[in-house]
């Protein structure tokens, strides 16, 4: 499995810490930024990972910034996200089970490390749960087509 990552400013202290963890869990991650902790603008960062995700089907995203939800926002921008702002394990494992979520956004100002470990697990080990959803989430595919 492919995660393509990327911070804003505000995240970037635990990116390296996020990618530890995902590497351990076999995955292929792919960091796109930024090389510092400069102060930058999260939207052009959701840009790079979620066009990357939508151009690459089963691939997922990880998104960080202060809060999580600008990341969020601008990810969602892009045609065939579905990127989630979760807070715990709870959330994380609700987005991809419920949702289909491809893209993880959470805040590193609001989310502590253990906070994180759990929210990293329940990510990678829940599975999308389809019938009911299935049809809900091409619902919300279909909003693409309502602009």
């Amino acid at each position: 499995m492919k995660v393509y990552i990327a911070t804003d400013h505000a995240g970037f202290a635990v990116k390296e810490f996020v990618k530890k963890l995902f590497l351990n869990r076999g995955y292929v991650v792919e960091d796109l930024g930024p090389k510092d902790d400069s102060r930058v603008d999260y939207p052009d960062f959701a840009q790079k990972v979620a066009k990357k995700v939508a151009q690459n089907p089963g691939s997922q995203g990880v998104l960080i910034c202060g809060t999580g939800i600008g990341m969020s926002i601008a990810a969602n921008k892009i045609k065939g996200i579905r990127a989630a702002e979760v807070y715990d394990y709870y959330t994380a494992k609700m987005a991809r089970a419920h949702n289909d979520a491809n893209i993880l956004c959470f805040g590193e100002r609001v989310v502590g490390r253990g906070e994180i470990e759990s929210i990293v697990e329940a990510w990678c080990t829940t599975e999308f749960e389809g019938g009911r959803h299935a049809n809900r989430v091409k619902k919300i595919m279909a909003l693409e087509q309502s602009k």
